[in-house]
């Protein structure tokens, strides 16, 4: 179905009556087919983004292809699953009724900011990029050694940490809906990207560290290290569950519109402003359940993939060098048994 069957370009007349310019604004009842529908905006922003990102990652499998590197192919059906998602909530009505609807809002920031980051997460761009940057001549080792220079220096180091990606995360929530800043933002259309694209990257910073595939200014080594740096992930994936819950609770519990920007809904989509906003804080109290589970099955794989290759090196160097250690700590065990031997007698 065109998206002009129940889109009109028009000034909104509903919780975005205030923003600045024309956009397609929804004049009909929420439906699954118009949700997904095309949903044409006069700047698409985001889903030009998505395109780009894209291509730009696909000019860097080609060219390590073409160097004769290889490069996983689920790294790269991840990133093109990242931006499925990232297009899916931009250019479809998930945008439109997103201005409309504090539900479908609520999709959309979840799903940018915890579904999408994962998968482009898991398709390592970083190290794509540095990857693809090594083959070069002299001015591509020179942006090779300033991106490494910049990741791992103090600035990356705060930012990337723990307690630093942590609160940013949880301020996409109090921070902006229990604030005017999210009416602020809201009121235009320039505002409403910014504030996508602020999902988007707090959502990539936060899986950065937690997934911990791509480089960053986190140590660790080791079979020990690499278990305890897996728990201290698990640990800092599961810290913001409980406030995203209590979130979700209180905008499911609350007598009153918490978020005034969708007070007054479009009167033609069928809703109450409560009720939707019921339906956003039950959307927020358990969309948290599948990403958690996504992230915790790539942290296992990673632990258990890290401890077979400790456990093969261990294995070949015992082949060259006959077992060594071992032999050295049963040598060790004997002289230990012969001197209790020579105390008792």
């Amino acid at each position: 179905m065109p998206p002009q069957v129940f889109m009109e370009l028009v000034p909104p007349t509903g919780g975005a009556a205030g923003m600045t310019g024309s956009m397609w604004m929804p004049t009909m009842p929420l439906t699954v087919s118009r949700l997904f529908a095309v949903h044409p905006q006069p700047i698409p922003v985001l889903p030009l983004l998505g395109i780009g990102l894209l291509l730009v990652y696909g000019a860097g499998v080609v060219a390590l292809r073409r160097r004769g590197d290889a490069w996983p192919m689920t790294r790269t059906v991840c990133w093109i699953v990242g931006v499925f998602t990232l297009e899916l909530m931009t250019a479809t009505g998930f945008d439109g009724y997103g201005m409309e609807l504090f539900s479908v809002h609520m999709v959309q920031h979840m799903t940018l900011s915890m579904v999408t980051p994962i998968f482009l997460a898991l398709g390592a761009p970083v190290t794509l990029l540095l990857r693809t940057l090594s083959g070069g001549g002299r001015s591509r080792r020179r942006v090779r050694s300033a991106l490494l220079r910049i990741l791992h220096s103090r600035p990356a180091a705060v930012l990337a940490n723990p307690i630093v990606t942590g609160l940013l995360f949880l301020f996409s929530l109090y921070g902006l809906y229990f604030t005017p800043v999210f009416t602020a933002l809201m009121s235009t259309m320039w505002g409403h990207n910014l504030m996508l694209i602020h999902f988007l990257l707090i959502g990539m910073l936060y899986f950065w560290g937690v997934l911990g595939i791509d480089p960053s200014p986190r140590r660790g080594g080791g079979p020990m290290g690499q278990a305890a740096g897996t728990v201290g992930r698990i640990a800092e994936m599961a810290i913001p569950v409980p406030f995203h819950a209590f979130f979700g609770v209180v905008l499911m519990m609350a007598s009153t519109v918490v978020v005034t920007y969708y007070a007054a809904p479009t009167r033609s989509l069928g809703v109450t402003a409560l009720g939707d906003q019921q339906t956003a804080g039950g959307i927020a109290w358990g969309f948290t359940e599948l990403p958690t589970l996504l992230v915790l099955s790539v942290l296992f794989l990673q632990w258990q993939r890290s401890d077979a290759r400790h456990t093969a090196a261990a294995e070949r160097k015992a082949e060259r060098d006959g077992d060594a250690d071992l032999a050295a700590y049963n040598a060790h065990l004997e002289h230990l048994a012969a001197l209790d031997a020579r105390r008792r007698s």
